[in-house]
């Protein structure tokens, strides 16, 4: 069995939340594209944790996790990472973390280049999250990145280092009139923060190969959602990787396997960190109620996150994008404050009434149009089957699947790894 789990939305819909819901009944789990420029925060039995770049079925004890060819890793970044959870008493070695050697290493100068470019764009910037991931991608298409196997050639990284850093000079140096990248640096960071995971480093190619004809399940996760695709995201206010599910044997390493089925993951509002367009946003004391409900804020960057109510053409375009074959609806408790929940069930573009989700300038200037549905005015987190539900939020879930056109399987009531409603 190989299931993926997608986001449906602009990223943040609670992706973390679910892999570690589900990681106990696979036996690998698999992170396929990105960075660490967004998180996934898990909240189980153990405590709480914000992963950024580590596939979210570490804390499971039962499961293998792969960062995948796809992926792009800061290496301090990840030693850091490591190290938190170590210390909240998460076990991590060879035997239950596979790194792959063809996945790119982001590197200081990547970083520093995505914060030059930002500050030379000012108020046109796109949002990034000045970690380094829209360089890094750049240069792997360009074919001047490390990948993770060079590692465990340190006897030529140098050689390889040079060639790399004099023609990355040409832009920092020549082009920013920033201080140019030093060699010895780079192979220092390397060499510091490198050298403890030699003995990750494998083709998880052949290890998940392996694990399917063994009859192994295999979970895929992504990071961000649809909106953010580099290819059928809202360009160019996306991340820099394929978010979609179609990509995750890709990016994972295994492009001959076909997922069987993908949980969708859809907030019950809207939420959106960064720049570009966000056509649903909520303002003043609405928005700034709704932001605290549910506690948005960034993972990776701790940066207050846009919101809005349930927006109906972009779930329902994200569902088809991503191949949705089942819908995890998360945070339905977030609006159990509400006499009336917003929702955001289309757009006008000059007038007219659009009828599916738009790109370039038609999203840029479109409206929302809002209708408010009954809420239920009190606490559903203990709630664990549908009829217990109350029945406005029986009635506002019906709306949900019915307008987006894909079955809701999973309704997550509360943060905590048991309160969510499984209905199939």
């Amino acid at each position: 069995m190989l299931t993926a789990i997608v986001g449906v939305n602009w990223g943040d819909e609670g992706k973390g939340r679910m892999v570690d819901l589900l990681a106990s009944s696979y036996d690998v789990v698999c992170r396929y594209q990105g960075g660490n420029n967004a998180g996934h925060t898990v909240i189980n039995d153990r405590g709480k944790f914000i992963l950024n770049l580590l596939p979210s079925g570490i804390l499971s004890e039962s499961t293998v996790n792969v960062m995948g060819v796809g992926m792009v890793v800061d290496l301090q970044h990840l030693s850091e990472e490591v190290a938190r959870l170590r210390e909240g008493g998460i076990v991590i070695s060879p035997e239950n973390l596979k790194i792959s050697d063809k996945a790119t290493i982001c590197m200081p100068y990547h970083k520093l280049l995505d914060e030059l470019e930002e500050d030379r764009l000012a108020d046109k910037k796109f949002g990034s999250t000045r970690r380094g991931i829209a360089p890094v991608y750049a240069d792997k298409y360009y074919k001047k990145t490390l990948r993770m196997g060079d590692l465990l050639t340190p006897e030529i990284l140098r050689e390889k280092l040079e060639g790399i850093v004099e023609w990355k000079n040409l832009t920092v140096e020549k082009g920013y009139g920033h201080a140019p990248v030093d060699v010895d640096e780079m192979l220092d960071w390397l060499m510091k923060y490198g050298m403890e995971f030699k003995d990750y480093i494998c083709d998880v190619s052949e290890f998940l190969y392996d694990a399917e004809d063994a009859g192994k399940k295999i979970l895929f996760e992504a990071q961000l959602g649809a909106l953010r695709d580099i290819d059928y995201g809202i360009f160019p206010y996306t991340s820099s990787s394929s978010s979609i599910a179609a990509y995750a044997p890709i990016g994972a390493g295994v492009p001959g396997l076909k997922l069987h089925e993908t949980v969708g993951i859809m907030k019950a509002y809207s939420s959106c960190v960064g720049e570009g367009p966000f056509t649903c946003e909520l303002f003043g004391e609405e928005g700034d109620r709704l932001r605290e409900a549910g506690g948005e804020y960034g993972a990776a960057t701790g940066r207050p996150r846009r919101v809005g109510g349930f927006d109906v053409l972009a779930s329902k375009y994200g569902a088809a994008v991503q191949g949705a074959t089942s819908i995890a609806l998360t945070k339905l408790d977030v609006l159990s404050y509400l006499d009336k929940i917003p929702v955001c069930v289309g757009y006008e573009y000059e007038g007219q009434r659009l009828s599916a989700f738009p790109m370039g300038v038609k999203l840029r200037d479109a409206k929302p149009v809002y209708e408010y549905f009954d809420g239920w005015k009190c606490d559903i987190s203990g709630c664990r089957t549908y009829e217990s539900l109350p029945e406005s939020a029986r009635a506002y879930i019906e709306y949900v699947e019915e307008a987006v056109g894909v079955p809701i399987q999973y309704i997550s009531v509360g943060a905590e790894r048991d309160a969510y409603i499984k209905l199939f």
